[in-house]
C-alpha cells in the first residue's frame, strides 16, 4: 500500500500560516543538508495531492520556476513533472498541466489512491485540506519543518482534531538554516 506523506513548514508555536494567511515567516535559505533531506523524502513520490486554495499558488509558482533558467533546478522539475491531484468541490476542470481534479468523497478518493500501485503520495497543503486529512487519520508520515519563528496566532493544522492523535517520533534533525525537522508516524 502506498504511503501518504505530509511535508509542511510550521512555526515553533504550531502555525502553518499567519492569522490572515501570511506565509512570509518561512525560512527559505535552506542549507544543502536540508535540500538533500527534502529530495530524499520526495524521491519515492509519484503523486502530489493538494487542496484547491494551495494549488492555485503552488502549481503556477513551480511552473514559473522551471521557465526561469536561474531557478530551474531538478527539484523544481520534480514538482512540475510529478502528477498532481487537486481536491476541490468548486473547480470544474483542472487549470494546469499534469493535474487532475478529485471532486468526490475525499476519504474514498484517498483510500483508492493508496491502494493503487505506485510510489508514495505527498501532500503539501493547504491548511484546511491537511486538517481534514489529519482528522480522518489518512496521513502515514508527518514531516514537519519547524521554522525559528513564533506568530502568536494563526492557522493550525491540528485544530479540527476531536480525539487525541498519538504519534511516534521517527526522525529529528536540526539544520544550519535554523529549521528543525520532526518526522512522526501515527502510533498504531
Amino acid at each position: 500500500m502506498r504511503k501518504l506523506k505530509l511535508q509542511m513548514q510550521i512555526t515553533i508555536d504550531g502555525f502553518v500560516a499567519g492569522a490572515n494567511g501570511e506565509m512570509d515567516w518561512m525560512v527559505f535559505d535552506w542549507d544543502d543538508e536540508m535540500k538533500n533531506y527534502v529530495n530524499e523524502i520526495t524521491e519515492p513520490v509519484d503523486c502530489i495531492i493538494l487542496g484547491r486554495k494551495l494549488a492555485q499558488g503552488f502549481i503556477p509558482s513551480w511552473t514559473s520556476r522551471i521557465a526561469n533558467l536561474e531557478t530551474a533546478d531538478a527539484f523544481a522539475h520534480k514538482m512540475v513533472d510529478t502528477p498532481k491531484i487537486v481536491f476541490s468541490k468548486t473547480l470544474e476542470k483542472a487549470e494546469w498541466e499534469n493535474t487532475k481534479l478529485a471532486k468526490g468523497n475525499t476519504m474514498q478518493e484517498i483510500a483508492q489512491l493508496k491502494k493503487q500501485s505506485g510510489k508514495d503520495i505527498i501532500v503539501y497543503g493547504g491548511g484546511s485540506f491537511v486538517s481534514f486529512l489529519i482528522m480522518e487519520r489518512l496521513i502515514d508520515e508527518y514531516n514537519l519543518f519547524v521554522n525559528p519563528v513564533a506568530l502568536g496566532k494563526g492557522m493550525t493544522i491540528f485544530n479540527d482534531l476531536e480525539n487525541k492523535l498519538n504519534l511516534t517520533l521517527v526522525k529529528n534533525k536540526a539544520f544550519d538554516c535554523g529549521i528543525i525537522l520532526l518526522c512522526y508516524e501515527p502510533k498504531r
